[in-house]
């Protein structure tokens, strides 16, 4: 598990280890999370990482721009713990589910 205080950092580290899953918050400093969504979709080796975005902003609007950016699931703050797990292991178990067989 890795962590990232700001856009960029996230980036350049979604890109250097490709990871399963990023739960991504919209409100981080520099490159916003929008924009790391947008990059994220836009690039082959990054296009297929299950994305979760998190966000304290609950505007209905904000779930329909997630979806419309490529992310895989939405969540607002405040959460529950089990509520993000569940989400993260739903993400996790889709991932799975499209790995092909060996």
């Amino acid at each position: 598990m890795r962590f990232a205080e700001d856009g960029l950092t996230g980036l350049d580290a979604a890109r250097a280890t490709v990871p399963d899953a990023i739960i991504l918050d919209i409100g981080l400093p520099g490159l916003d999370g929008w924009e790391v969504l947008s990059q994220l979709r836009s690039a082959p080796d990054t296009v297929g990482i299950r994305v979760l975005v998190l966000t304290a902003h609950a505007q209905p609007e904000m779930a329909d721009r997630a979806a419309a950016g490529g992310a895989d699931a939405f969540m607002t703050k405040p959460f529950r713990p089990s509520d993000l797990r569940d989400s993260v292991e739903s993400l996790l178990a889709d991932v799975t589910a499209t790995m092909p067989a060996e």
